[in-house]
C-alpha cells in the first residue's frame, strides 16, 4: 500500500522531544505533550508531499545546511500560522484608540504615531490598528501622521498580509461603515484593503527571539497578543523586557489578557483597566 494512504506513524517519545527542542530553539515555541498530535499531523503532511516516510530522516533534512533552512521555512508556516480576525479583542483595540485620542485632545502627540504589531499573522491585526489610527486623525481633522510595522515568522502569512485581499467570511462580520470605508469588493467576492491604508503598514519577516530583527525606531504602542502564550515563562519575561527598550517614554505595551503573569519592570506601570493587559512606560525624568 502507498504510504500516503496509510495512517501516519506515531512519533516516538524521543522523536517528539527532538522535534520539540528544534521548534523551541528556533522559534521559542514550547509544545506540551497534548500538542503531540498537532505536531505529528503537520510534519507528516509535509513528509507526504516530499515522499518521505521516516521522521528522523526528515528531521536530518530540516537541519542540514542551507537547503535545510529553506525546508524549515516551509515547515514553520504549517506550525505557527494561527486563525485571526479583524478587531479581535475589541477592548485592547479600543484601549489603543483611547490612548491616541487622549494625546490628540491634550496636544501631547509629538511626531509620528508608531505601532508595532508583533506576530501579525495574515495581517488582520495591523490593518485593524491602522483603521483605528486613521479614524482618530480623521475625527480630529488632522493629516494622518502614523505608521504600523507588522512582523511575523511565517513568510506564507506575510504574503497574504501584503496582498491585503481577504475572503468574504473575514469581512462580513465588520460593521457596514467600516467595510464600506476600508474595503473594496472584488469581482470574485473577495475584499481588498483600501490602498491608502495598506501603504501605512510595513510587513517584515522577523523572529521575536532575535533582538536585531526588532524595529529600529521607538514605538508609541507595541501590540503583542496571542503570541507569548507559546513561550516558556522566563522567555516571555525576557521578550517583554526587550519590548520596553523599544517604547517611547509614555508608550504602551499591550499583550493578551492573562498571557503574562507576575511580570514587572522598573520603567513600566500597569494600566488601570480590568479587561485589557497593558503597561505604560514612565515618562523620562
Amino acid at each position: 500500500m502507498i504510504w500516503s494512504l496509510q495512517a501516519a506513524p506515531d512519533l516516538t517519545d524521543k522523536q517528539f522531544a527532538q522535534w520539540s527542542k528544534l521548534l523551541e530553539d528556533r522559534a521559542g515555541i514550547c509544545l506540551s505533550d497534548q500538542q503531540r498530535v498537532f505536531l505529528q499531523t503537520q510534519v507528516t503532511m509535509r513528509m507526504r508531499e516530499l515522499g518521505q516516510t521516516d521522521y528522523s530522516q526528515y528531521y536530518n533534512r530540516v537541519v542540514d545546511g542551507v537547503s535545510g533552512m529553506i525546508e524549515w521555512a516551509v515547515l514553520i508556516d504549517r506550525l505557527v500560522v494561527k486563525e485571526t480576525s479583524f478587531f479581535r479583542h475589541r477592548p485592547s483595540i479600543d484601549f489603543v484608540r483611547g490612548y491616541l485620542q487622549n494625546q490628540i485632545n491634550n496636544k501631547t502627540l509629538k511626531g509620528s504615531f508608531d505601532i508595532w504589531s508583533v506576530g501579525c499573522s495574515s495581517g488582520e491585526e495591523p490593518y485593524t490598528l491602522s483603521m483605528v489610527l486613521n479614524d482618530c486623525f480623521s475625527l480630529a481633522q488632522l493629516d494622518p501622521y502614523y505608521g504600523v510595522i507588522a512582523t511575523d515568522i511565517s513568510r506564507a502569512a506575510l504574503g497574504i498580509a501584503r496582498s491585503g485581499v481577504y475572503p468574504q467570511r473575514k469581512v462580513e462580520m465588520l460593521e457596514p461603515h467600516v467595510r464600506q470605508r476600508y474595503f473594496k469588493q472584488l469581482e470574485n467576492g473577495r475584499y481588498q484593503i483600501d490602498p491608502e491604508l495598506k501603504q501605512r503598514v510595513c510587513f517584515n519577516h522577523a523572529n521575536v527571539l532575535n533582538i536585531n530583527e526588532m524595529p529600529g525606531i521607538d514605538q508609541n504602542v507595541i501590540f503583542c497578543q496571542n503570541l507569548l502564550i507559546y513561550f516558556r515563562r522566563w522567555l516571555r519575561h525576557e521578550i517583554m523586557n526587550a519590548f520596553v527598550d523599544h517604547l517611547k517614554p509614555g508608550g504602551v505595551l499591550v499583550v493578551g489578557l492573562g498571557e503574562v503573569v507576575d511580570w514587572s519592570h522598573p520603567d513600566m506601570v500597569r494600566a488601570p483597566v480590568d479587561d485589557v493587559q497593558a503597561y505604560i512606560r514612565k515618562a523620562a525624568v
